[in-house]
């Protein structure tokens, strides 16, 4: 009776093995670009954020009669291409520049990425 119980496991295993395979994984080197262009994604996003979250911008959003929570929201909606755009432009205004030049680029943007669909 053990005999034949364990002829019957054995069966039942080997089969199983056959039909099942032995690597469900695979395992390959990406590019740079691929591991780096997640984070480079989030920087960018955090760099519009950061300007948007400063108080005078949101005051500069709000004398132009819009609201920093809906301008948030369009800054989410955007696309990780529309955001390192934006991005680019926020990081290449020199540091003493005129604020007033860089928030109307940052309405501009987002305006303009908002409504053109």
């Amino acid at each position: 009776m053990k005999i034949s119980i364990r002829n019957v496991l054995c069966r039942v295993l080997v089969v199983a093995m056959m039909m099942l395979p032995f690597q469900t994984g695979q395992a390959s080197m990406i590019g740079t670009d691929q591991a780096t262009s997640a984070a480079s994604t989030q920087a960018d996003r955090n760099t519009v954020i950061n300007l948007l979250s400063r108080a005078e911008t949101a005051r500069e959003l709000q004398s132009l009669g819009l609201d920093p929570k809906t301008a948030a929201d369009r800054l989410a909606a955007m696309t990780d291409d529309e955001v390192r755009s934006l991005a680019g432009k926020i990081n290449a205004v020199p540091a003493g520049a005129d604020g007033l030049v860089l928030l109307i680029l940052v309405v501009f943007f987002i305006w303009y990425f908002a409504f053109r669909r």
